[in-house]
C-alpha cells in the first residue's frame, strides 16, 4: 500500500509539474507586422487654453516598461499607490510638453527635467500658466510653467499627495494642493510583519449591499499604513512658488475653497474604518474652515456607510459643493426615500443650500420626483441645469431653473438613457476667474455638443438652445465623409470655434471653423502608421431572429480580394436596453481614422482575419428581469452576426472565433458554453461565476438571493463541462475592477481542465483590468494571434453547427 501511495503521489507530482511547465518562459512578441504598428509613435495629445489663444501639446509615453509596474504597491481602502511616491501606482504620463500659439503657429518647448513623467496638466484661468506634476522616484513634484516663455519652475521642498488628492487653480495666481506632510516621520513597516493580533470582522444585524470591491483594508497594520499615506497637508501655492499651509494634516475626502476664497469645505475621514467597504464610505467629520484653517461651522458627522442598499444612496447630505457664481454658498442633495430606490415615494430627493456665515438653518430649494443626478450652473441670472433619473424606466430628465427662485422649473427633455438618436448634447462650459466651470451663456442661449448618433453613424454636432423657447439651432454638424467633433468655443456667440477633425485617411488634428468657410488647420500631426490605411471598414446592418435590428463594423485586412472567405473574429460587449428600437440604434462611425494600439483585437487584421467589431449584443427587457434571457439573446445575436458575414461572402463559417474583454469575456465564455457557433474564444479580464458577485453585476438590480437561478444560469463556470471549444483566458494578476477578481479566470480554467476541456490561462504580473506595460501588451497580442491561428485560421472544416445546445 505504501508503494502504491508513493507511486500515486509521484504521478500527481509529475502531472502537476507538467501542467505548470506549459506556457512558461519569457515574454513573447507578436509578428513583425504588429510590432511595427506597436512601435509607431503616438499621436500627441492637445489641451486648449481657457483664453483659446494657445494649445498645450503633450507627447505621451505609449507603453511604459514592466519595470514601471513592478514598483512597490500598497492596496489600501480602495486605492492602490506607490508608497515611494505617494502617487497612483499605474498612471499614464507624458514625456514632453510644448505650447503652440493659435494665431501664428509658433511653438515653444517647455524645459522639463530629463526623464520627466508629466501628469495632471492644468491651465490657470487666465491661460498665463499651467501647473503639472512630475513623478520622480521620491514623489510627485509640482511644477508651474509660464505659457508665454515656456519657462517652468519646480515648487521647492514640496511633494503632492496625488494618490489621495492633487492640485487645482483657485485663481490665476494661486493653486490649492494636498501635499505630503513635512513632519510625518518614517512609514510603518509593510513587509514581513509579525502579527500580534488576529484580523477580525463582525456584523450585528445591519443590512447593506456589499459590493465586491478590491484593495480593501484587511489588517490593523493596513489601518496604520492607510493613516500614514492618505494624510495630506492642505496648502495654497502662488505662481512664484510661495507655500502657505491651511489647517492641520488630515485624511481629506474633500477640501474645496469657496469661490471667494474665504472658506474651505472640508470632509475628513475618521475611525472606525471598515474592512468591507472602501474609504469613500468611511465615517467623516464635515466642517467649514476659514482660509487659515480655523473651524467656523460644524457641518455634521457622516457615519460608516456600510448599509446602503443595492442601487441606493446614503441618507443625509450628499454631493456637497459650492455654487460657483456665489461668494460662499453650499448646495447638496438629501434622500427622501431612506436612500432605497425600491421605496415608493412621491418625491425621492430634496436639494438644499446654506450660505455664509453658516449660522442659519439650511434652506430647501426644491424636490425631485426621481433620483437627483447632477447639476450645472450658468454664468449669470441664477441659471441652473439639473437632472433626475428614474431607475425603473431608465429615463433621464433635464430641467432648467433660476436657483435663486426655483419655483419655475422648466423640463428640457425626458429621454431613455439608451436613446442616442434623441440626445440633445452636453452643455458647453467655460472657466471662471475663480477656477470653477460654468455653462456658457450668450443672451438667452446656451451651447451644446454631442456625438450626433444617427442611422448613418455618429455625426458630431455643435448647437445652441434658447432657454426661453427650448428651440435648438444647429451651428455645425460633421460631414458624411469625415468625423469632426467640437473641441472648444473661441468667441461668445459660437461663430468661431475649434474642432478635432479626422477621416479614414487623415489623422485627428485641431482646426478652427469660422462660419461656413474652409476650416483653418492648427496642428499638423502626421499618420504614424500608413500601412493601416489599406484596411477597409464598413457598417453592416442585419436582424436577429426575433426581428431586432443589429449592427457591426466589418473590418477587412489589407489587400483583401472580394469574394474571398476569411477566418473571422466576432468581438463584442453586451449592453442592456429596455426597448428594441434603442437596441437597434447605430453606434460609432466608419469615417474615423483607424488607429490600432494596446491590446486591440484589430491587430488581427494584419494577420489576415476579418473582424466583426462591436457586434451588437443587446440584452433587451425590463430593468429587473432582462437578464432572465441573457444566454439566449447573446447566442441569437452571435448567430445573426455570423449569418450576415457569411451572406456577404467574407466569412468562412467553419473558421469563426469570438472574443471580448471584461463583460465581453463573460459573454465569450457563455457563447462557448451554450452554442457551437465558434471554433475558439479569447476571454480577457472576465468574471465567470456570478455567485461571487452576489449583490449585483453589471446593471443587474437583483441580488443572488432574489434571483438564484439567473445568477447560476448566466455563470459559465457552472457550465464548464460544456465549454468544448478552446478558450484562452487572460487576466491581470492585479485586476482592481469591481467583480473581476483574478480568481475568476483561475477557477474557470481549473473547472475546464477538470472536465477535460481545452484552455490556456495567462496571468500577467502587475497588470490591472486593462494591460499597459510594453511587455504585457506584446505578450497578450502574441497569445491572441497564436491561439486564433491554431484553433480558428488553421482549423479543419466542420459540419454546419446547431444554433444552441
Amino acid at each position: 500500500m505504501k508503494n502504491a501511495i508513493t507511486s500515486a503521489v509521484a504521478f500527481l507530482f509529475v502531472c502537476a509539474a507538467a501542467s505548470f511547465a506549459i506556457g512558461q518562459g519569457s515574454y513573447k512578441q507578436p509578428p513583425k507586422e504588429i510590432m511595427d504598428v506597436l512601435n509607431a509613435p503616438a499621436i500627441p495629445g492637445t489641451s486648449i487654453s481657457p483664453t483659446r489663444d494657445k494649445l498645450a501639446i503633450l507627447v505621451p509615453l505609449r507603453y511604459p516598461p514592466i519595470a514601471d509596474l513592478s514598483q512597490p504597491m500598497l492596496r489600501l481602502a480602495g486605492t492602490r499607490f506607490n508608497p515611494a511616491t505617494n502617487a497612483p501606482h499605474t498612471q499614464g504620463y507624458s514625456v514632453a510638453l510644448r505650447f503652440k500659439n493659435v494665431a501664428d503657429g509658433n511653438e515653444i518647448d517647455v524645459a522639463v527635467p530629463a526623464g520627466a513623467k508629466i501628469v495632471s496638466l492644468q491651465w490657470a484661468p487666465d491661460g498665463g500658466h499651467v501647473a503639472f506634476g512630475n513623478v520622480t522616484p521620491n514623489g510627485v513634484e509640482l511644477w508651474i510653467a509660464d505659457t508665454a516663455t515656456g519657462k517652468a519652475n519646480r515648487v521647492k521642498n514640496v511633494y503632492v499627495n496625488t494618490a489621495f488628492g492633487g492640485f487645482d487653480w483657485e485663481n490665476s495666481n494661486e493653486l490649492s494642493a494636498r501635499l505630503i506632510p513635512t513632519n510625518r516621520g518614517p512609514a510603518p513597516q509593510y513587509r514581513d510583519i509579525v502579527p500580534n493580533e488576529p484580523n477580525i470582522q463582525e456584523t450585528t444585524g445591519r443590512r447593506g449591499a456589499i459590493a465586491t470591491v478590491q484593495d480593501l483594508l484587511k489588517t490593523p497594520n493596513d489601518e496604520k499604513l492607510y493613516e500614514y499615506y492618505a494624510a495630506g497637508q492642505l496648502a495654497l501655492i502662488d505662481t512664484s512658488g510661495k507655500v502657505r499651509n491651511v489647517g492641520q494634516p488630515a485624511i481629506f475626502s474633500d477640501a474645496s475653497f469657496s469661490p471667494d476664497g474665504k472658506y474651505v469645505y472640508v470632509s475628513r475621514v475618521r475611525r472606525p474604518y471598515s474592512y468591507l467597504v472602501p474609504a469613500s464610505r468611511f465615517p467623516k467629520t464635515v466642517e467649514i474652515w476659514d482660509a487659515s484653517g480655523k473651524v467656523v461651522h460644524k457641518f455634521g458627522e457622516v457615519p460608516l456607510l456600510d448599509n446602503i442598499v443595492s442601487g441606493g444612496v446614503q441618507t443625509g447630505p450628499r454631493g456637497v459643493s459650492w455654487i460657483p457664481v456665489e461668494p460662499a454658498t453650499l448646495m447638496w442633495t438629501e434622500a427622501l426615500d431612506g436612500g432605497n430606490p425600491r421605496t415608493k415615494v412621491a418625491q425621492r430627493d430634496k436639494v438644499m443650500k446654506l450660505a455664509a456665515p453658516f449660522n442659519g438653518a439650511p434652506t430647501e430649494m426644491f424636490k425631485t420626483e426621481h433620483r437627483f443626478q447632477g447639476r450645472a450652473f450658468g454664468e449669470r441670472d441664477g441659471m441652473m441645469i439639473f437632472y433626475d433619473f428614474n431607475r425603473d424606466t431608465q429615463r433621464r430628465r433635464m430641467f432648467v431653473t433660476d436657483y435663486r427662485n426655483p419655483s419655475n422649473v422648466k423640463q428640457v427633455f425626458d429621454l431613455n438613457v439608451s436613446d442616442r438618436y434623441a440626445d440633445i448634447g452636453t452643455p458647453i462650459t467655460k472657466q471662471l476667474p475663480n477656477g470653477a466651470s460654468v455653462v456658457r451663456q450668450n443672451g438667452d442661449h446656451i451651447f451644446l455638443s454631442g456625438s450626433g448618433a444617427s442611422p448613418e453613424g455618429d455625426r458630431p454636432f455643435f448647437r445652441k438652445m434658447n432657454l426661453k423657447t427650448l428651440q435648438t439651432e444647429e451651428v455645425f454638424r460633421s460631414g458624411i465623409e469625415e468625423y469632426e467633433t467640437f473641441a472648444g468655443m473661441i468667441d461668445d456667440n459660437g461663430t468661431q470655434f475649434f474642432t478635432r477633425k479626422e477621416s479614414v485617411t487623415a489623422p485627428p488634428n485641431i482646426f478652427i471653423r469660422n462660419g461656413s468657410g474652409t476650416p483653418k488647420q492648427v496642428t499638423n500631426f502626421e499618420d504614424p502608421a500608413p500601412q493601416l490605411r489599406n484596411i477597409t471598414k464598413q457598417l453592416v446592418k442585419y436582424k436577429r431572429a426575433d426581428g431586432v435590428d443589429l449592427t457591426a463594423t466589418l473590418y477587412l485586412p489589407p489587400g483583401y480580394k472580394e469574394g474571398t472567405r476569411l477566418p473571422t473574429i466576432v468581438w463584442a460587449y453586451p449592453r442592456s436596453f429596455t426597448d428594441d428600437d434603442f437596441a437597434g440604434q447605430v453606434t460609432g462611425s466608419t469615417n474615423r481614422f483607424t488607429q490600432i494600439g494596446g491590446i486591440s483585437h484589430l491587430f488581427l487584421l494584419l494577420q489576415g482575419y476579418a473582424i466583426l467589431d462591436n457586434a451588437a449584443m443587446p440584452i433587451i427587457g425590463p430593468p429587473e428581469t432582462k437578464n432572465d434571457t441573457f444566454v439566449k439573446q447573446v447566442v441569437d445575436s452571435a448567430q445573426a452576426a455570423i449569418d450576415k458575414a457569411v451572406e456577404m461572402g467574407v466569412t468562412d463559417r467553419s473558421r469563426v472565433g469570438v472574443g471580448g474583454h471584461s463583460y465581453g469575456a463573460f459573454m465569450t465564455a457563455n457563447l462557448l458554453a451554450h452554442s457551437d457557433l465558434f471554433r475558439a474564444g479569447v476571454a480577457r479580464s472576465g468574471a465567470y461565476n456570478r455567485t461571487l458577485t452576489p449583490f449585483g453585476f453589471q446593471d443587474e438590480q437583483r441580488d443572488f438571493w432574489e434571483a438564484t437561478r439567473i445568477y447560476t444560469e448566466v455563470s459559465p463556470f457552472f457550465y464548464a463541462n460544456k465549454i468544448n471549444e478552446p478558450i484562452l483566458l487572460i487576466h491581470g494578476e492585479a485586476d482592481n475592477n469591481q467583480g473581476t477578481f483574478p480568481v475568476q479566470s483561475e477557477r474557470l480554467f481549473a473547472a475546464i481542465q477538470g472536465n477535460g476541456g481545452t484552455a490556456r490561462l495567462v496571468m500577467l504580473p502587475h497588470e490591472s483590468h486593462g494591460y499597459s506595460a510594453k511587455e504585457s501588451v506584446q505578450h497578450t497580442l502574441a497569445e491572441m494571434v497564436n491561439w486564433f491561428d491554431k484553433y480558428v485560421k488553421n482549423a479543419k472544416p466542420k459540419p454546419e453547427p446547431a444554433a444552441s445546445r
